[in-house]
């Protein structure tokens, strides 16, 4: 009985850790790894490229996901690619609220499902796919490095 108390405290104690040591959209860099623990997943690689670093991982169920980040350490932009959505919560930290109010109002309007598109100058946001093969793009304009398009998040 000990044993499974003190297992659940452990389960708890770390699951709250995961949640506040994830890297989010207009967060710090320093924990980019964390959202790779949390996805259980491998880092594939990280690329830089003037003043923008790439985080590349895959997800243990193969959803890739990218975090951009600027050279003062700041997580501008996010974009995900596969079979499952990733954690919008998680990734989008502060914005997913916003997210949340936007896709209710595209689907009060529309009635049905659909892609999502946020346009707004604190978010931009693009989300489509279906059952096994999501996509998405999101970053905050004002971050945006100099020189960088935005279609270069991807």
């Amino acid at each position: 009985m000990m044993i499974v108390r003190t297992c659940a405290a452990v389960g708890v104690l770390l699951l709250g850790a995961a949640s506040v040591a994830s890297a989010t959209l207009g967060g710090d860099a320093s924990s980019v790894d964390a959202d790779r623990v949390r996805l259980l997943g491998a880092l594939r690689g990280i690329t830089r490229t003037n003043d923008v670093a790439v985080h590349e991982m895959q997800s243990a169920a193969g959803t890739v996901l990218r975090e951009y980040v600027t050279s003062t350490g700041t997580v501008f932009g996010v974009a995900w690619q596969g079979p499952w959505m990733p954690d919008l919560r998680q990734i989008l930290g502060t914005y997913f609220e916003p997210y949340q109010a936007a896709v209710g109002a595209t689907r009060k309007a529309r009635g049905r499902r659909g892609p999502i598109v946020i346009d707004t100058p604190d978010l931009v946001m693009r989300v489509s796919g279906h059952q096994r093969a999501f996509s998405g793009t999101a970053y905050i304009p004002k971050l945006l490095p100099q020189g960088m398009r935005p279609e270069s998040i991807r």
